[in-house]
C-alpha cells in the first residue's frame, strides 16, 4: 500500500516477523516487522509515527551475528482506529542510505536473512534472482 493506494515497490517483499527497536520521544520502543524488502519494511505498531518522520531502528534476529542498524522515513501509516485484519496498525518505512555502498551492503545482509527465513526456493520466486550462498552469514 502507498499514498493513493497504488503499489510502488521496486523489489520483492517477504512476510517475515522480526523484532525491531526504535526511539520515540526519548523512549525505546520494541515492535516487530510484518514484512521486509531491500527498500523498506512495515513496522507493526499501535503507536505509528507521522508520515515524513525519520527514524533509526535496529533489526534483531537469532540468525544475525550482529543486529542490522538502519535509518528510514515513514512513507505511510495505518492508524489503529482504521486497522483491520488485512491492514494492521503500523507504518511503512522506506530505508535511507548514506551511499550506494551502504545500500548494497544492507541489501546483501537482508537477502541472506530472507533466505534463512524463507528458504532458497521461496526467496528466488519472490525476489526473481538466485539465493545467496548458504555459507554467508547475515
Amino acid at each position: 500500500m502507498s499514498e493513493g493506494g497504488a503499489e510502488r515497490r521496486e523489489s520483492g517483499r517477504a512476510a517475515i516477523e522480526l523484532p525491531i527497536e526504535y526511539e520515540r520521544l526519548n523512549a525505546l520502543l520494541a515492535d516487530y516487522t510484518l514484512n521486509i524488502s531491500r527498500g523498506g519494511t512495515f513496522i507493526h505498531t499501535e503507536r505509528p509515527l507521522g508520515v515524513g518522520t525519520r527514524l533509526s531502528f535496529t533489526i534483531r534476529a537469532p540468525s544475525l551475528e550482529e543486529p542490522i542498524v538502519l535509518r528510514g522515513a515513514v512513507r505511510w501509516v495505518v492508524e489503529p482506529d482504521r486497522a483491520d485484519a488485512d491492514h494492521p496498525a503500523g507504518m511503512g518505512i522506506a530505508f535511507v542510505f548514506d551511499s550506494p555502498e551502504q545500500r548494497d551492503s544492507v541489501a546483501e545482509r537482508l537477502d541472506r536473512l530472507m533466505v534463512r527465513a524463507l528458504g532458497p526456493a521461496a526467496f528466488e520466486k519472490l525476489m526473481g534472482k538466485p539465493a545467496p550462498a548458504k555459507n554467508e552469514t547475515p
